[in-house]
């Protein structure tokens, strides 16, 4: 005779994994309530599958969000002013976000102009870059408490850079995808004004060509880490996980001095990085 194990006892098990998974996600900087209360607790190493757009919504002027804003999947790309898609470092965004807004389920198609910039902390929640174009997203917030969180969503071809880290903080990227990018994230290496930035990138797809995951600045402290890093089509390991530059405030093009985990800036170790 097979014995079978309670309900209440099954319950309890489901709760302690549950409870496991969400603590995780805690102590990579992402809520345990925003993940709960958006349906996003997912099985880790699934990429989503890139949606369709519900439809086209061109953007001739910046949209500025305060508060929550859905797009319910519609594609928004640049238009008049907006629509040269040039590589211009001073575009204007297609969105600008205020300190503390959520930006969800949204397609940037092309032209992209300079994407979305958080002016303080934000959420960008299930969005997708068709044509990265110059930056996907600035994150400009001044405060040392200020978080930027990326869950989900995906980018394609960027020529450069996808995330442009300007501002003072934490960035925490997850359940992420991209493919054919220069780099997934760089800590700005010459801005006028510098801070102390740090970076996790956990569970993420990352397809070639391509050139670094994440670049930071040494001398002003910066760090990142890595985890759950899935990496397609890079046999020959072109991909930088960790890149580690001096930076200043001069303008002048930062110095590359080092790459790979350190255990003090570039926080990582090989089992962290997988190649498929």
């Amino acid at each position: 005779m097979t014995s079978e194990t309670p309900p209440r006892a099954r319950h309890r098990r489901r709760l302690t994994r549950r409870r496991t998974v969400v603590g995780g996600l805690a102590a990579l900087g992402v809520t345990a309530a925003a993940v709960v209360t958006n349906g996003m607790l997912t099985s880790a190493g699934a990429a989503a599958a890139w949606p369709k757009p519900t439809e086209n919504k061109p953007v001739t002027k910046t949209i500025e969000v305060s508060g929550t804003y859905d797009g319910k999947l519609r594609r928004f790309h640049g238009s008049g002013d907006l629509g040269d898609g040039g590589q211009g470092e001073n575009q204007s965004p297609l969105f600008a976000l205020e300190d503390g807004a959520v930006l969800k389920n949204v397609i940037i198609g092309s032209p992209a102009a300079d994407g979305i910039h958080c002016l303080g902390s934000c959420t960008l929640q299930n969005v997708w870059w068709e044509d990265v174009g110059e930056d996907a997203a600035s994150f400009k917030g001044t405060s040392p408490s200020a978080v930027y969180t990326v869950y989900g969503g995906g980018a394609r071809k960027a020529s450069d850079k996808v995330f442009q880290f300007n501002g003072a903080g934490k960035l925490v990227i997850s359940k992420f995808q991209v493919s054919d990018f220069g780099k997934l994230v760089r800590s700005c290496g010459n801005c006028k004004k510098q801070y102390r930035r740090s970076i996790i990138v956990n569970d993420v797809d990352i397809t070639a060509p391509g050139k670094q995951l994440v670049g930071i600045n040494v001398n002003y402290g910066d760090t990142a880490a890595l985890r759950n890093v899935r990496i397609h089509g890079d046999s020959s390991k072109k991909i930088k996980p960790c890149v580690r530059y001096e930076g200043n405030s001069t303008g002048k093009e930062p110095k590359e001095v080092g790459s790979g985990p350190d255990g003090t800036y570039c926080r990582y170790s090989a089992a962290d990085i997988a190649y498929n």
